[in-house]
């Protein structure tokens, strides 16, 4: 069971916290070596059930994959952060948008991750600094709800005596003090125009990006398509935003690199190399093409095959894993014949 020392640190993992982001842009835990199989025959039961346990953690972990639409992104961001760096005003954004499951929040955190480890690199006595600032929008949030989420972040108090000014006030000079250059906002389409608390939103956001010295990236569920880029307020949005969407993968020869190098990353002891790489029209007709559901139909075909002992990942393996609703929705519709 778990302490509350170990809920509380298992929260502050978050993106959302400055902590959990820190946590996240540290080098990943190397791989375990998969063993021959006299070695692990060799293992005795505790010692098994522990490389075992090594071998599900790995398989559970999201392996990134630089896909076109991360490149885009990664390059895009890293090129207005530049030309952002001596704006007064008026500095220009990103908006990467797409269906569910498209990997925006990938693409996204991986700009991040690249200006954080720049940044730090640059500025390697400066442990102060703050390089990058990511929040995502609550449902139904309101314009202290999104002040309160950059405040966390910052681990800035935001308890009931501040006001909204107050708050924002106290995360402008943060972030203006440690030099933060880059602010990634997740799940925008949880706003509105609609709404006036959505507009009120909106306009917060926009007062953050004119106070804040650093380029803004939105992320959000098909935003071009949202009430966010119309009226007054979505010109001055769409003014500003270079749009970079997010799509489902054809089936080509990036999906094909995609199946195989994720293949490349398994650890099982019967898994003949290329067996997916045979499969991989089958996985696009599974998927959709959504990078998402692919990663999880693989990952979790690979866990199933520790815990069965097969320790292989078959097409019947990969038909028992439950995908989402969109990759579910996303696929072609079985030929019929007429009786």
């Amino acid at each position: 069971m778990k302490t509350p020392q170990t809920l509380a640190t298992d929260t502050e993992r978050h993106l959302s916290t400055r902590a959990g982001w820190q946590e996240f842009t540290q080098d990943p835990p190397t791989p375990p070596v998969l063993l021959s199989a006299g070695e692990y025959a060799a293992l005795g039961d505790a010692d098994r059930a522990h490389y075992d346990e090594v071998r599900l953690d790995h398989h559970a972990r999201l392996r990134v994959v630089a896909t076109s639409t991360v490149r885009h992104t990664v390059t895009s961001g890293r090129r207005l952060i530049l030309l952002n760096r001596h704006a007064i005003s008026a500095r220009r954004g990103l908006m990467v948008s797409g269906p569910a499951g498209t990997g925006k929040t990938i693409a996204i955190t991986q700009l991040g991750l690249a200006h954080e480890l720049s940044d730090t690199a640059r500025h390697p006595d400066s442990p102060d600094r703050i390089p990058v600032l990511y929040v995502t929008v609550p449902p139904a949030a309101t314009p202290r709800m999104i002040a309160a989420e950059f405040a966390r972040f910052l681990g800035l108090p935001t308890t009931r005596q501040f006001n909204i000014t107050d708050i924002i006030e106290a995360v402008v000079g943060v972030c203006t003090k440690a030099r933060t250059g880059l602010v990634l906002v997740d799940e925008l389409h949880n706003i509105s125009l609609t709404t006036r608390h959505g507009a009120e939103v909106a306009d917060t956001l926009k007062y953050f990006s004119e106070r804040i010295p650093a380029t803004f990236i939105y992320a959000g569920i098909d935003i071009e398509h949202s009430t966010l880029l119309s009226g007054t307020r979505g010109a001055q949005i769409a003014g500003r935003f270079t749009l970079i969407p997010s799509h489902p993968f054809p089936y080509n020869n990036e999906w094909k690199g995609l199946v195989r190098t994720l293949e490349s990353t398994l650890l099982l002891h019967q898994h003949e190399p290329g067996t997916l790489a045979k499969l991989d029209r089958f996985l696009h007709d599974q998927t959709g093409g959504m990078i998402g559901a692919l990663s999880h139909q693989i990952r979790g075909a690979a866990i199933d095959a520790i815990l069965d002992g097969s320790e292989k990942i078959t097409k019947r393996g990969l038909q028992a894993i439950p995908l989402d609703a969109a990759a579910q929705f996303s696929r072609p519709l079985p030929a019929t014949t007429d009786r």
